[in-house]
Order: structure tokens, then sequence, then C-alpha cells
């Protein structure tokens, strides 16, 4: 496995404290605060860390305080309920004796039954779009170390946009983003390790996303951005080391506060996935 992945698989194993109490280590990806995709990611495994026998379909979450990359996070799991089909698990985050976020997420016993979805928007292959990370490195203004670990060449994903995205001031354009991204490795044969790299990655772009047409990024100064709550579906299996559509959309931002949602394709069509999140987006200057 390639050193970034292998970087972020070790970040989402825990270690086990004691029953139902866990500890997750902390990284700095050049935010001020921890990525909120790892304290997803670290939560689910916590949660998973319960459960036999059962896939994970939603998790809803939100963050509290800003979490601290120079410390680890311990996380508690309360096993809400155990039913014929269905578990549910509560996790809470803490970090300096506060809690910095919490989670339900609800397992199910693997079923059958009626199916159907939306069709995946018509868009370029893979292949032939240009790879996110060579773009940002050819920027003008250059991505400090941290970043790179999170967007860089060294980082554990690999992105093509369907649109042009602009750093750190882009031009404005339609709240929309088409985003094929895969891990850059083999991620192996756990489902439960498929499931928590998605919940991860399924933090980016989303703000990027509501961001657009007001000409703001993540790397633009005068803008406040902060993850609030984030959601997730997960409809079927999925495999993170296999290409997938990220197709995000902002309805709308109102408050100091933008809203996305989004779908998760195969490359074949399959909705295996769909998200939402709003986030803090305060212009300070």
């Amino acid at each position: 496995m390639l050193a970034p992945l292998a970087e972020l698989v070790q970040l989402l194993e825990l270690e086990q404290l004691e029953v139902d109490l866990f500890r997750g280590a902390s990284r700095d990806i050049g935010s001020p605060q921890v990525f909120g995709g790892q304290v997803l990611g670290q939560a689910l495994a916590a949660a998973f860390a319960t459960i036999q026998g059962r896939e994970v379909h939603s998790l809803h979450a939100y963050f509290l305080r800003r979490g601290d990359f120079n410390a680890p996070i311990v996380y508690q799991v309360d096993r809400s309920r155990d039913g014929g089909s269905f578990s549910n698990r509560r996790v809470v985050a803490i970090q300096h004796g506060q809690q910095i976020f919490h989670m339900a997420a609800s397992f199910q016993q693997p079923s059958s039954g009626l199916e159907h979805q939306l069709p995946m928007p018509a868009v370029p292959a893979p292949d032939s779009l240009p790879d996110l990370r060579d773009l940002l490195e050819s920027q003008p203004v250059p991505l400090p170390p941290a970043v790179q670990r999170f967007s860089g060449r060294n980082s554990p994903f690999e992105f093509h946009a369907v649109q042009a995205m602009g750093y750190p001031d882009p031009e404005p354009g339609p709240p929309r983003l088409d985003v094929w991204f895969r891990a850059v490795d083999s991620a192996g044969e756990d489902p439960a390790r498929h499931a928590c790299l998605l919940a991860y990655v399924s933090d980016y772009h989303l703000m990027t996303t509501a961001m657009r047409p007001h000409g703001f990024s993540l790397g633009s100064s005068g803008v406040i951005v902060a993850s609030i709550d984030h959601a997730m579906w997960f409809h079927r299996p999925v495999r993170v080391d296999e290409w997938l559509l990220y197709s995000i959309e902002s309805p709308a931002a109102a408050g100091a506060r933008g809203f996305a949602r989004a779908s998760v394709f195969t490359q074949q069509g399959v909705l295996v996935a769909s998200t939402a999140q709003e986030g803090l987006m305060r212009v300070t200057g």
C-alpha cells in the first residue's frame, strides 16, 4: 500500500482503551482544526468495532468544537440498540475533557428488496480529465506543506474534476462540482475500511461547491469555513480504490451557512452513497 494511503488507514485504526472506549491520533492537514473527515472516519471505525455481521447504512453527525490536531481524540460508543435487523450506535468524540463531535450511526443486516436510483449525470471519463493534484501544485500560490498532504501529490486520494477549480481565488461559477476520485492504491477487502475511508473523503469539496458562486475556495483569505453537520447514506457496498464520481450541488447559502448535497456513483453509474452537509461560511473581509 502506498505511503499516503497507508498513513490514512493507520489513522483510522483506533486503540481500544476499555469496553466501547477508543482513542485515535490526529494529524495536521493545514487547516486551523482537525479535518472533519478524520473525525467522521474515526467515529465510524469506533462504531464498527462494536458491530458484527451488519453494514452501515447511515450516519448523522454534528461538529461541536474545533478539534486540536496536536492531541489525540477519545471516542465513546453507546450501544443504543441491537434489534433483529438494525443496530444503532451513538459516538461522542472527546478532546481536552470536552465534546467536540457526536454522531448517530445505523447498521443493518444485509437484506434484499425493491431497488431504484436516479441516473448518473453525463460527465467525461476520469482518465480524460486533469489530475487536480497537478493543477493545485502548478498554481502561482504554492501549497503549504501540510495542505500538500491533504490535496497535493502526497494525498491518499486522487481527484479529477469536471469543472475548473481555481486556487486560491477561483472565478465565480455555478454552485455545482463533479469530481472523480479514488484511493491512490488498493485499500484491501474489508468493507468496513472502505466505508470509513468513504466517510473520510466525503468531507472534501462540499463547502468548496457552496463557495463557488462567491469566488471563494478553502484557500481564500477573507472567509472562515467550518463543517457544522454531516449526513451520509450508504446505499450499496462501495470500494474507494475504484473510480467514484462525487456529484455535488449547493441549493442554498444563507445566515453565514452554506448547504451542499451530493451523490456518489461508481464508474458504471451505480449510486452507492449520498451525502449532505451544512457549514459555516463567514466573510471576514
